[in-house]
């Protein structure tokens, strides 16, 4: 009999984490869910379809593998959706009986669990919304098992109030293993830059892969003019954030060997289009099937390409096949690699004009558009790109903003008030800003203290306030804009309404032809848009103006708003999750 003791939440969270990643890269099976009662919430046991085994050595100790078992929880309340209580899970063994040794990973696996004979019981405490681990097994083949034994394992759960679905998993000994192989790309680029990408695996398994499943994701820079006929083309929507990523899935027919290597029979083309700046490539292979094909797609509409069929060729064969199986490293599956190229975006600010007598409200559109030519994504980093920084005309007060929006203090300094209206705010973009995409806000001001001309200011800026200056824009003078209330040669009535509009310095020295309207946007490539709270009053009449200069420093604010990691696809997410991790730190040091 074996005892671990309970580890702490945080061990239990990492657990989790790692079994969600292995979840990214494996198609998820499990029986329906059998009718429950309405009063009893019903979770949903599970963990990867299949296992493979690295087959026992002749000599030496024996390769293991880990299965890691999940439980979802399907309340979307994450306040009150949580079950307080203890649970226990049963894990049955005697599907595996010599074919497999199981253990549980005591590093992985916060429950306490005993095992007897055949039987695995672990128990713990508290189950979260959402998908969790719960446990972590560690297998290695039995010794005197062959190549293409087979068992499974089959886990169980109980608790006070709640039911699960049950789930079981098979562990196969031997398979095939492929493995990427890293291409020495040229990282450094001009916009029309072409390379070949003549991708190349191995398989390292002890059998035969029935087909592979190839894998590329391009960020929205990059393109691969080929479009072949056994290959599904998927492109991300306009959700934040937008990384405007391309997912290609392509069926290739063959035996793939054991011990041998192979290549595309003709390599694909990776061009750095007129939009490209920080873009990433990522390459990866499986063996193919209808559940993994499945998997990958996520649910998301594919496309056909229609010209010819891409194949690949052995290159070369080895001697004899290593005792490696069923793909038990993924990241060997998988290779990627960053690209810089040479480009601009120029983001131009917005501002407004509106008009109303005292005690109305009105309501100004501010913000930026990206004019390219390139797209902006901080993949790696996951750091914003961009902020607006929003200077409140005076005798005015913000009754309704975007919820991305902070306030801040005047001199742009930390406010711990973010509900009564503030002199200035701050509202960062996304880690994404695609070419002819941008930031539109809408905001609702009071005006307590009617003034001609009371004049605010729209700066688009970096999120690092020591240095303001975007460092892809070689336009900064049109990186601020103004918002004009009640132009000079417009008087306003108590409806809020305006007779004549004019332009006005506002005391900055800026032209008295402010940029007050958005460029129009490309409806092709749409950018990220905010969300608002709700505020009533009436709206003023809006002036257009074009032109403006100026800069800011925007002050001395760190931004600390939340980056959003939500990769279109599970095989997006995979790469997106391991991309960000450092993002918090970034941002303690600028504040």
């Amino acid at each position: 009999m074996t005892r671990l003791s309970p580890r702490t939440t945080l061990g239990r969270t990492a657990g989790g984490l790692a079994a969600a990643g292995l979840l990214a890269a494996a198609a998820l099976v499990g029986p329906a869910a059998p009718a429950q009662a309405a009063d009893a919430p019903a979770f949903t046991l599970g963990g990867p379809a299949e296992t493979g085994l690295h087959p026992y050595p002749a000599t030496g100790e024996p390769q293991s593998s880990t299965i890691g078992f999940t439980v979802n929880n399907p309340s979307e309340d994450e306040d009150n959706g949580g079950y307080g209580g203890y649970y226990t899970l049963t894990f049955d063994l005697s599907g595996v009986a010599g074919v497999a040794d199981v253990r549980v990973d005591g590093e992985a696996t916060s429950a306490d669990c005993e095992t007897t004979g055949t039987k695995l019981v672990c128990e713990d405490w508290g189950l979260w919304p959402g998908l969790q681990g719960v446990a972590d097994l560690v297998a290695t083949a039995a010794k005197g098992s062959e190549d293409g034994d087979s068992g499974t394992i089959t886990v169980t759960g109980e608790a006070e109030g709640v039911t699960f679905t049950p789930f079981t998993t098979r562990l196969t000994v031997g398979g095939p293993d492929l493995v990427m192989e890293q291409l020495p790309f040229d990282q450094e680029l001009n916009p029309g830059d072409r390379q070949q990408a003549p991708i190349t695996f191995h398989n390292r398994g002890s059998r035969a892969a029935d087909g592979v499943l190839l894998t590329l994701m391009y960020s929205r820079g990059l393109d691969i003019p080929q479009r072949y006929s056994n290959c599904e083309y998927t492109e991300d929507g306009t959700a934040e954030p937008d990384f405007g990523s391309t997912t290609v899935l392509c069926s290739v027919e063959g035996s793939f060997e054991p011990g041998a290597t192979y290549t595309l029979a003709s390599p694909l083309t990776i061009e750095a289009t007129t939009r490209a700046f920080y873009d990433t490539f990522l390459y990866r292979v499986h063996e193919d099937s209808a559940a993994q094909r499945t998997a990958q797609r996520a649910g998301a509409p594919v496309e056909r390409g229609t010209g010819g069929v891409l194949k690949a060729v052995e290159v070369k064969k080895k001697s004899g096949a290593a005792a490696r199986s069923l793909d038990l490293a993924p990241y060997d599956n998988q290779q990627d690699v960053d690209f810089r190229t040479k480009n601009t975006a120029d983001f131009v600010a917005y501002g407004d004009q509106a008009a109303g007598a005292e005690g109305s409200t009105v309501k100004v559109d501010i913000g930026f558009r990206n004019e390219g030519p390139a797209w902006i994504g901080y993949i790696r980093s996951g750091e914003d790109v961009a902020a607006v920084d929003f200077t409140v005309p005076q005798g005015t007060s913000v009754t309704a903003k975007p919820d991305r929006c902070r306030a801040v203090t005047a001199e742009g300094g930390y406010r711990e008030d973010q509900e009564s209206p503030a002199p200035r705010y701050v509202c960062p973009t996304s880690m994404s800003v695609r070419d002819g995409g941008g930031l539109d806000l809408p905001f609702e001001l009071r005006i307590d203290a009617s003034s001609i001309g009371a004049t605010g200011e729209v700066v688009v800026r970096d999120t690092w306030v020591q240095k303001p200056a975007l460092p892809f824009d070689p336009k900064p003078a049109n990186n601020t804009a103004l918002v004009i209330l009640n132009a000079e040669g417009g008087v306003a009535d108590s409806g809020g309404t305006t007779t004549g509009s004019g332009g006005s310095d506002g005391g900055s020295g800026t032209p008295s032809t402010p940029p007050t309207t958005a460029p129009a946007p490309d409806d092709s490539t749409s950018g990220s848009s905010a969300s608002t709270t709700s505020g009533g009053g009436s709206t003023g009449a809006t002036g257009t103006a074009t032109g403006g200069s100026g800069t800011s420093d925007g002050g001395n604010l760190a931004l600390t708003g939340t980056t959003v990691l939500t990769a279109s696809g599970v095989a997006a997410a995979a790469l997106a999750a391991g991309l960000v991790l450092y993002v918090a730190a970034r941002r303690r040091a600028r504040a």
